[in-house]
Formats: structure tokens, sequence, C-alpha cells
């Protein structure tokens, strides 16, 4: 554009030029003099009021073309260049992230959205006033929900008819969800619980263990009163071939979701024979309903009781939730139950006694290859993108690849109009801004190992400069402890998201974001509020991002968030984790 505006400006300046000179060449070297007549004098005069006329049209163009210059680069500044503290620089920096992270070094993927980024970045530059009920929930309804799953109505459970084990495959939310729901099991079948051991993933990468991330003697000792739980088989079971007898019991072997009815009838009578019985995989496998009341009651117990970290991650979890509220000493309502004992070292004062408290929002970015690769989803990179994911399916979930290659399934446009596909982190943050968080919002981001790498970042450090992640805020040598251990890393992820004043999810899907909105719930008292975007009506309003304007999509985005803002109880058959609302867990105060 500016270089077609230049050609034309050159144009227009030398062809004129270049008739002059022919004009006042073609006379006599002496030429018309003061003495000419009159009408020689006039036919000199016309070449000078055409040279006025195009100096004048020149310095329009030039001027016209100052202001859309300068227009232009006021713009790419407003989105490639913030201005921003040295702290946010340096969050930029750090979060373009190092090392070997898939898709490092692509070109930004903002294409496909660059027309509504542009605009975003225009009504974050205007500033204005955030909507009213943006950090709220609303209270009255939520604030009803007490917790009580602490509550006990029946004697201990003596776990005579023997011994259950469990290896839990997954992330550590998904081993939460399978040390709770082992917990269940061992109550249902009177059977004693062998602390759960962790399955080694070749996605997660991390050899920790029950005793890494939670306290032992704290969940023996709180759940003594429902189930008989030890370290280690009895020696004289130690030895036994558990795959010869037919103790072992795999995912595979097992319905998704099964019901009480299913342990008691094909469960049971293996512990019952052979002493033991080991759950290998094991994860999601018990169903939320039907389920006693008092069974879905301890599901709860243990999942925002007996779990606690043990105290390394609880003092660098309060350190990091110190540095996210700038060192202001103050606590949030939930900090005392994620970090124990360590809370009031969040209270110490800093030498910054008039700083206020600053509020920050938490995001899970659920965007990792592993999650992009599963959804079987497209996201604007192309052929290469296509041939990336296809790999890693591959190797990290040979199943699915073979299904895909076997199976006529969704295509990728199918799936996203389903809402089956994770928010891009361009979509996340294009959310955020027509929700109205302004520019200075302080946001957490979880999950900041992106598909894609820094690329992906470009859209989210260019509108909000004070984004951070854990990496940011805590030194090489306090993270030191945890590197390589990704579960652990996670649980620091976990307590900056349940302590924000805000969290917004991108994945209804992700077990981070339904245990971190669970647990805001069960001890948020009605004021921890949770953006839970509906992402079919999403994938509706993004498909028309190269026709719709700014105003409209700022109204259709706040609808369709607003509408899952609504307090409600557990619908049937949904996770309680997720869910606590209902009468196992929390009680109602009418």
């Amino acid at each position: 554009m500016e270089d077609g505006s230049e050609g034309m400006m050159m144009m227009m300046m030398t062809v004129p030029r270049s008739n002059s000179f022919h004009a006042l060449s073609i006379s006599p070297r002496v030429g018309p003099t003061r003495f000419s007549s009159s009408h020689s004098r006039s036919k000199l005069k016309k070449p000078w009021y055409r040279r006025k006329r195009i100096k004048v049209i020149m310095a329009v163009i030039a001027l016209l073309a100052l202001f859309f210059l300068l227009n232009s680069i006021m713009l790419l500044r407003l989105q490639h260049h913030p201005s921003s503290s040295s702290s946010s620089s340096s969050s930029s920096s750090s979060l373009q992230g190092e090392g070997s992270k898939p898709g490092n070094g692509k070109k930004p993927h903002k294409g496909t959205y660059e027309r509504l980024l542009a605009f975003a970045a225009h009504a974050l530059a205007e500033n204005r006033r955030e909507p009213k009920d943006l950090w709220q929930e609303p209270l009255a309804p939520a604030s009803a929900w007490r917790p009580c799953a602490d509550q006990r109505n029946w004697e201990p459970n003596d776990g005579k008819n023997g011994y259950i084990l469990v290896t839990a495959n997954g992330g550590i939310n998904q081993q939460r969800v399978a040390i709770c729901n082992a917990v269940v099991v061992a109550r249902l079948l009177n059977s004693t619980l062998v602390i759960p051991k962790f399955m080694y993933s070749s996605v997660w990468r991390d050899v920790s263990q029950f005793s890494n991330i939670y306290q032992e003697e704290h969940f023996i000792n709180y759940l003594t009163p429902d189930i008989r739980i030890v370290r280690e088989l009895p020696k004289e079971l130690q030895s036994l071939d558990l795959e010869a007898i037919g103790s072992v019991v795999t995912d595979v072997d097992m319905e998704k979701e099964a019901r009480p009815s299913y342990y008691l009838k094909h469960i049971l009578p293996i512990i019952l024979k052979n002493q033991v019985v080991h759950f290998y995989g094991f994860g999601n496998r018990l169903a939320f309903d039907p389920i006693p009341f008092e069974l879905q009651r301890l599901r709860c117990r243990c999942n925002f009781h007996a779990l606690q970290f043990v105290p390394r991650i609880q003092e660098t979890g309060a350190l990091l939730l110190k540095r996210l509220r700038e060192n202001a000493n103050l606590t949030g309502s939930l900090d005392r139950y994620l970090v124990g004992p360590f809370v009031d070292s969040i209270k110490e004062e800093s030498g910054n006694h008039a700083k206020k408290a600053s509020k920050y929002l938490s995001l899970h970015l659920r965007f990792e290859i592993d999650m992009a690769a599963h959804s079987l989803c497209e996201f604007g990179g192309g052929e290469e993108e296509r041939k990336e994911l296809e790999a890693y399916r591959e190797i990290h979930f040979p199943a699915l690849a073979l299904l895909k290659k076997t199976t006529n399934l969704p295509s990728p446009s199918e799936l996203r109009s389903e809402g089956l596909c994770p928010l891009t982190p361009e979509e996340a943050v294009l959310m955020l801004a027509a929700l109205g968080f302004n520019r200075k919002t302080h946001i957490f981001v979880a999950g900041s190992n992106l598909y894609g790498g820094r690329s992906r970042l470009v859209a989210l450090t260019s509108l909000y400069p004070k984004l951070v992640t854990k990496e940011n805020l805590l030194s090489s040598a306090e993270l030191e402890p945890f590197a390589n251990y990704s579960s652990q890393l996670a649980a620091l992820d976990f307590i900056g998201c349940t302590a924000s004043d805000a969290f917004a999810m991108t994945d209804s899907g992700s077990q981070l974001s339904s245990l971190v909105s669970g647990y805001r719930i069960y001890y948020g008292e009605g004021r921890m509020p949770t953006i839970r975007p509906n992402k079919r009506r999403l994938a509706s309003i993004f498909t028309k991002n190269n026709t719709i304007e700014w105003r409209v999509f700022e109204q259709r985005m706040r609808k369709a968030v607003r509408q899952t803002k609504h307090v409600q109880t557990r619908p049937k058959a949904r996770s309680v984790y997720r869910y606590p609302r209902s009468k196992e867990c929390m009680c109602r105060i009418d």
C-alpha cells in the first residue's frame, strides 16, 4: 500500500517536470525577455500555474500518506510492541519460552483472527470501565451453600475382606480423581486400601509418587474413621504373582464409570478369593450416579479435605500467591486450604506497607500438544501441523491414530462447530477482551507450555502485557526442586488458579479446570467467579470472524458466557469434583 502510494507520487512529480523542460528547450537559448509581447508572456506563464497546482496536489497527497502511515505504525505498535513495565517485559520474554517446545519459532498463528485482534487492540486502548459483574458471582444464591463433606454418619470400616492396590494413570488431576474413587471402592468392598501408586506416562514423564505430592500421614489419619489405609501389602501377599492368580484388573477390563453393583458382582469375589486385587491404570472407573449418599459424601471428603499438598509444594505455592498479589501482605479466602500453615508467610511484612493488593485473573490454557493431538482438531497450521499432530498420535495415542485411519470420524470443522475443540490462545484472549477485562489486568497463565511455542503467545502478550506464569514469578533456584516433575509443577498451577480472584477455563473437559472450579465453589463462599465458556456457542461466534463488528462480537460473547455463570446444583451423573453443590458435598442454608 505504501509502496504503491509512493510510486504514484513519483509519477505525478516526474511527468509534468519533463513536459516543462521540453517546452522551454525548443525555444532559442535567448528566449523571451521582459520586452516580449503580452501574447508570448501568457504562453510562458501557463507552465508556472501548472507547476503550482501540481505542488498543491502533491502536498495534499503527501499529508494523506503521512496520516495513514502514522496510523498504521500506531496500530502495529499497539499490537506487537505494547509499552509495559520492566516486569511485564521480562514476563513476555519468559513467556515466549526457551528450549524445544513443539512449534518454537514458527510463524505467528494470528492470521485467522487478525481482524478481530486488531479490533480488540483498539478497544483495550480506549481503557473503558470494566463491567460491574466481571469479578463477581451471583452472590445471594452462591453464598447459600456451605461445605459439609466433613460430616460423617457411619462407623469405621475394618477392611477385613482384603487389600486394594491402585496404580493410577494420567497426570496429577486424573490421579486425584482415581485416588478418591479408590477410597470409595475400598469402603464399598470393606477392604483395606494400600497407598495408591502413580503410573509413569510417556506424556507427563514424571516419576512422582503419592508422598512426593500429598501428605501421607494426613491422608491416612483423616480417612481413618472411614476406611483402613496402609502403606504397603503384608509381606505374605507381596510375593504373589497377581497376574497369574487373576488379581490384576486393568482399565480395559472395566467399563467406564461402573456402578457400585459392578464392583460387588465382579471385584469383591476376586478379593475374597485372593485377598488382593490390583486396579492397574485405574481412573474414571466409578459412576457418579446412582451411588449411596454416604459414599458420595466420602468422595467429596477425600477430594476437599484428605488430600493436602506436601509442605514443599505448600511453601512454594504461598510464595507464588504472595508475588501474584505483588507482595501486598494480604491473603485470599482459599489460601489456608491450599498452603496450610504457610499462609502466614503471605502476610509477612515486605516493606511495602501502602501498596494495594491487585486482583488477578487466572487462565488455564489447555493447549499443550497432547490436547491438540487428541482432539483431532485443526488450529490454522496447515499441512505441517497435520503431519506433526499425526506423528504425535502415532507415538502417544496409537489406538486413536488407528481409529482415525479405519473409521469415518467427524471432520475438524464439524468437531469445532460442536464445541469439541479446545480454545486456541487467540480465541481465549479475544474472549477476555470481549468480556471487558482491561489492558492492565494481571493474568496468571497455567499450562503455558503451549503447542506452537512462542508464536502462540503473541496475541496474549500484546493485548495483556501484565501476563505471567509461575516461571516468571519464581526464580530458577525456587523452581529447581520441581524440575522434571510435571505433576508437582501442576500442583503450583492448581494453587495459583484456585486462589485467584477470577478463573477462566478454556476447555470444560480439562481435569485441572474441573477440579479448580469445584474447589472454588466448595470453599469460595460464593465470591470466587469462574468463567466457563460454552465452546459450541463460541464456535458459532468465531466462525463470523471475517465479518462481525467488534460491538456485536462483545455483545454475543458476553451473553454466551453470562448464560454459564448461573448458580446450579450438580446435574445428574455429573462430577461432584466439578459440581460440589449437592446435598452430599455441601449444605444449603435457607
